[in-house]
Order: C-alpha cells, then structure tokens, then sequence
C-alpha cells in the first residue's frame, strides 16, 4: 500500500519574507543603505523598512546611526555561532562521500588531523576487483600518499611540520639524496598541489594505486578534513584536469560550504 504524499506544510509568510533581508544582508558581506538592501532582497523600500523595525528589535539587524546603513545584528552572530558549533564534519560528509563512489565507481575517505597525523576516519569501497588496503583508523605518510600531502600543503601545525621533516629526512637516506634537495623536491610539490588545489600519488603510497585527495575548510578558513579517492593506475586518471579530479574538489568544496567556507574572492 503506498503512502500518500506528503503536502507542502504551511509557514507563516511574514517571517519567509523577513528571512529575505537576512539572506541578502549574509550574501552581501557588508552593510547595505536601505535601497539596496530593499532591491537585493526583491521588496519595496517602504515595505523592507517595516521588517528591518521587526528584525531590530529582535537583535537580528542592527542600524548605524551615522551612515544609516543596515547590517546583521548580535542575535544573528548568536544563532551562526550556536550552529558552527554543530557542525560535525564527519556526519555532513557520509551523503558526499556517498553520492562520490557512487559517481567515480572508487574507493573514497575522510581523513582528519589527530594525535598521529592524517587519520582515516570514514571509509566507503567502490567493491571492485581490487581491493585497496585502507581502513578506518589507518595513519597515512605525509610525504608518499596524496591525503598525507594534501594535509601537508594546507594544514598548520607545528607537530605536522616535525613529521614531514621526519620523512623528509627518511626519504633523503633512502634515495642517497642530500636533505637540503629533498627539502626543495618536496616545497616545490607542495606548491603545485596549493596552485592545483588538490593533492595526488602515483603509486608511492600503495604500487598501483593513484589517489588524489582535496582539503576541506571549515568557517575560519582551517583545514579540517580532506576528502580522498583511490583507485587502480590503470583505471584512475592521474592527470590534474581529469574528471575524477574535478568531481573529489567538487565534494571538497560542498562539504566546505556546509562547513561555514566561503572561498575568498580576488583581491
């Protein structure tokens, strides 16, 4: 027997309307003059005064006196910071992370900053033939695999700076390198991956496997999380302007916004 439908529930207009002048007040980044405030949010001046007296005295705009301009008010930083706090990376990524294996057809992760590095903390296999060796709680390289790199390229920290020295290092012996070299080899690939916007690895990390891996940001503009997927090199294109590139910045970028992220514009 089939449900029936649901119907759209009714609201109250007057707060859908007034909810418009917030919207354009948050989208425009500034305080506004009345005018525009009234055209960006597609009412009458008269009639947008009349709900900025509302939100005023509700604390969720505020009016300088001077210039007269309208702006969000103390109770709107209120209710964004009560929401931020909210946020929980891990549960707004599982629908993105889903709707990207489903896609790409490949293994895709979360992986976060914890007291060992970049740890895995979500992970969703694509059930091909092959298998990547990758489980929740693995701790990835920060030098070899595309997640540790993209941590490497776009989180602070200072522990994380002592780690990759530690490869780095690492890596110098094991390739008869000088340090000073492998120094410069691994500055010049992490400003690649800060240019490209995304990190990769090219069998380094796992022999056969290519992975590129993109950093979420939260509202402040700090890593949090980086969204990763892998797959067979003959199967997974490496190339920086591949489609399966595109669609991991893509998820990046989405789960960024839930997150609060608003890429700055050009200077």
């Amino acid at each position: 027997m089939e449900k029936p439908k649901t119907k759209d529930r009714q609201g109250i207009q007057s707060i859908e309307v007034g909810g418009k002048l917030l919207q354009a007040l948050a989208a425009n980044g500034r305080a506004m003059m009345l005018r525009d405030l009234a055209k960006a949010a597609g009412m009458p001046a008269a009639k947008a005064h009349r709900y900025l007296v509302s939100l005023i005295r509700m604390g969720l705009v505020e009016q300088d006196q001077t210039s007269g301009r309208y702006d969000l008010g103390s109770f709107s930083l209120e209710l964004g910071l009560a929401a931020m706090g909210r946020l929980d990376p891990v549960r707004l990524a599982t629908p993105i992370l889903e709707d990207l294996c489903e896609r790409l057809g490949e293994t895709v992760a979360l992986a976060v900053w914890g007291n060992h590095g970049a740890t895995v903390v979500r992970l969703l296999e694509a059930g091909g033939p092959i298998t990547v060796a990758l489980r929740a709680g693995t701790v990835l390289p920060l030098a070899s695999s595309a997640t540790g790199r993209a941590f490497a390229a776009f989180f602070r920290s200072p522990y994380l700076r002592q780690l990759l020295e530690v490869e780095i290092k690492a890596n110098a012996e094991a390739n008869g390198t000088t340090l000073a070299a492998a120094r410069r080899d691994m500055d010049g690939l992490l400003s690649e991956i800060r240019n490209q916007g995304i990190a990769r690895a090219s069998g380094s990390y796992s022999p056969g496997i290519n992975g590129f891996s993109a950093p979420v940001f939260n509202q402040t503009g700090t890593m949090v999380a980086a969204i990763t997927s892998l797959g067979p090199i003959g199967n997974f294109a490496s190339d920086w302007d591949s489609n399966i590139a595109a669609a991991i910045r893509q998820a990046a970028q989405d789960l960024s916004h839930r997150l609060g992220y608003h890429e700055p514009g050009p200077a």
